[in-house]
């Protein structure tokens, strides 16, 4: 090594100090390419105070940040003081973390649009196919524990604890005197503020209709991530394109995944500018209204079929083996008996549905086998059965084509929590700056996809030619203001 307290006659600049082919010179093209002044970015400006700092700056180093695995806004402020790459990117500017993290805050919107660059990007490269697509979700754990997660029943719980705990301190404040007796009134004022709180979580609860409360950040909601296993979540609904799998759209969420495939098949649609492509979805998004909206937006889907909810004692008699005809509106058992309707159309919860039965039921010889029911066998047809069973059709027509489904869109997943471990969101109170954080992952991500199948310097070699043909725009532009201020002050003259 080199003694440090050696002087060098000849020191090297700081843009010699980063190679040719870096990434972060990609980074720092890739953002003056975009026209940011269209996506409207806030920008924290103080009147009397020092400049605010460029949107275009502040972008730039959350997407190195994100790609090399730092997301805090004090991890970034670290970063551009002491790393040498930051601050080539940033000409040795050091934002303050309140103002790092204040443009993430309030910049969801934006960041959204930064995203659509990069799969506009993809495209020019040819690496967005746009005839497969697959869809799925991921769970991301918020910043909120599950203790400060609240239902009714864990309310209820907690209540019932005080009040035995309350009962018992005024029992023994009966037989204490002196000190002791201090002691349990400070108790009894602790448990009485506690009860308090759960009290007006309880009130929260049944105002706002919500079946849970989260107190930390307000929008998660407690989720099945696998298993048996909940964490106070977000749910990230994404749609991949299968020919590089690269994501095309990203929702933020804090619901199931049942309701989820409509309006993202919507968006893709808008995105594609088609509905020529075939949707891969598992059996968590089989929903007979979801099946509608694909059918009127015209496009096709494969989800994968649920297993039967309710089992006859027999599995031979089960719903899927009995024999519809769709002309007279009837079922067939396989006892070769019909189970008809009268018609009428029944309310559940999300859906319309008809109810068969017969009264052969009664006397049949299996009906032990086919249902517990006392009185016999009642199957009910959704107002959307016919999609359902188109559905089911296309899976079994497309087994290895389905087969593909976990493959697309499993990629993104495992490069963003197991490779980059960002398995949780950054931000803090509620789903607006959720969506900005997973915005930035999504960004980073296909910026490393792009990078890793077109190559760094082709990339870098676009980049230049891109922002080379914007800087003669503005001169051409430049010239011809010139030439009307020119005519425009000889005729006021």
């Amino acid at each position: 090594g080199q003694d440090r307290t050696q002087t060098h006659l000849f020191p090297i600049s700081l843009d010699q100090s980063i190679a040719k082919d870096n990434e972060v010179r990609l980074i720092d093209l890739f953002v003056d390419s975009i026209d940011l002044n269209d996506f409207g970015f806030k920008v924290d400006f103080q009147e009397n105070g020092r400049p605010a700092y460029r949107p275009s700056d502040l972008l730039k180093l959350y997407i190195y940040g994100y790609l090399n695995r730092t997301r805090s806004s004090r991890g970034l402020e670290k970063e551009s003081k002491r790393n040498i790459e930051v601050m080539w990117l940033l000409r040795c500017l050091s934002p303050d973390h309140n103002t790092i993290s204040n443009f993430r805050r309030d910049n969801p919107k934006a960041i959204k649009k930064v995203f659509r660059q990069t799969v506009q990007l993809a495209k020019y490269f040819n690496l967005i196919g746009g005839n497969l697509l697959a869809g799925d979700s991921t769970k991301l754990r918020a910043q909120n524990s599950k203790k400060n997660n609240f239902n009714q029943k864990k309310v209820e719980r907690h209540l019932a604890y005080i009040e035995n705990k309350l009962s018992e301190y005024e029992n023994a404040l009966a037989e204490s005197d002196g000190d002791e007796k201090k002691t349990i009134l400070q108790e009894i004022e602790k448990q009485t503020d506690r009860k308090k709180e759960y009290q007006n979580i309880e009130r929260q609860i049944k105002q706002t209709g919500q079946p849970q409360i989260s107190t930390s950040d307000s929008d998660s909601r407690q989720m099945i991530t696998r298993n048996n296993i909940t964490e106070v979540a977000y749910n990230i609904q994404t749609t991949v394109d299968a020919e590089n799998n690269i994501p095309i759209d990203y929702k933020v969420t804090n619901a199931n995944d049942s309701k989820a495939m409509g309006n993202m098949l919507q968006r893709a649609k808008s995105i594609l500018r088609s509905n020529q492509f075939t949707a891969l979805y598992d059996k968590g998004y089989h929903t007979g209204s979801e099946f509608s909206i694909a059918d009127r937006l015209g496009i096709e889907t494969i989800v994968a079929i649920p297993g039967v909810a309710a089992q006859a004692p027999n599995p031979l008699y089960n719903v899927e083996n009995f024999r519809y005809n769709k002309q007279e509106d009837y079922y067939t058992c396989p006892q070769n008996q019909k189970l008809k309707t009268n018609g009428k159309w029944h309310k559940a919860r999300t859906y319309l549905f008809k109810r068969y039965t017969t009264k052969a039921c009664a006397n049949c010889s299996v009906k032990n086998q086919c249902s517990k029911a006392k009185c016999g066998k009642a199957i009910q047809r959704s107002e959307h059965q016919d999609l359902i069973d188109k559905n089911r059709q296309r899976v079994n027509q497309n087994q290895s084509y389905y087969k593909r489904r976990q493959a697309i869109v499993e990629h993104p997943y495992g490069t963003i929590k197991r490779q980059w471990g960002f398995d949780h969101i950054m931000t803090k109170k509620g789903m607006t700056r959720a969506s900005s954080d997973v915005g930035l992952l999504m960004t980073a991500y296909n910026l490393r996809r792009l990078i890793n199948i077109v190559g760094i310097k082709a990339l870098i070699k676009w980049a230049k030619q891109l922002l080379s043909y914007f800087l003669e725009l503005m001169e051409l532009l430049g010239l011809k203001l010139a030439k009307i201020r020119t005519w425009f002050l000889s005729e006021n003259k």
